[in-house]
């Protein structure tokens, strides 16, 4: 019984990142690649609870490719954090509503300091999807779980496209294994890859 339970849920949220997948405008994600390889300065990503995981993994998975992303802490970020961004930056804010009080409460300050905003959720018509210099929307059907409430399946759509992104990056780039082991020098991918430099020499 649990097992297919388990395997119920997993089919599920598979079947909604399937519709991502089909439903995503790669026009914007054009722009977003575009924006990301010209963005001289640093680029940031900040969300409030899952989003912020979402946030994470994106900067961790962005910074193994060799690309300057940094999480800015909601919280930090209106206690002088703001301080670290600048004009030549970008700020990746992700919020499913795009109405969330706590980064509603600073996107102005950024704006004003003339960073290039991208907003990723679903209501381009929200306070930050008004504020944004970009909308990626990224929009699922339902969460699996029965009250439709749980930010599961929508927070690993946002993961899924931002992985995606950066592999494209990672490929189309200076980026080679040999910056990669650098980057990445410990457990079993760093073995991974001094294994293969080692048989290359």
């Amino acid at each position: 019984m649990e097992n297919t339970f388990i395997k119920k849920v997993i089919e599920s949220e598979s079947a909604e990142l399937n519709k991502v997948a089909d439903s995503l405008d790669y026009a914007v994600i054009d722009q977003l690649i575009t924006a990301i390889q010209n963005t001289k300065g640093n680029i940031f990503t900040t969300g409030c609870g899952t989003s912020a995981m979402a946030a994470k993994k994106i900067v961790h998975t962005m910074q193994v490719v060799n690309q300057k992303v940094f999480y800015l802490n909601p919280s930090d970020a209106v206690h002088g954090g703001i301080g670290a961004v600048d004009k030549e930056d970008m700020v990746i804010v992700i919020s499913k509503g795009g109405n969330t009080g706590e980064l509603c409460s600073f996107v102005e300050n950024i704006k004003s300091k003339g960073a290039y905003i991208v907003y990723v959720g679903e209501n381009e018509n929200s306070v930050l999807g008004k504020a944004a210099n970009l909308f990626l929307k990224i929009k699922i059907d339902k969460e699996p779980d029965a009250y439709n409430m749980l930010a599961t399946a929508s927070t690993l759509a946002v993961i899924s496209v931002f992985d995606a992104i950066a592999i494209y990056l990672e490929q189309h780039s200076a980026f080679d294994q040999k910056t990669f082991l650098v980057n990445h020098p410990s457990g079993a991918v760093g073995n991974r890859l001094q294994v293969i430099m080692n048989q290359e020499k």
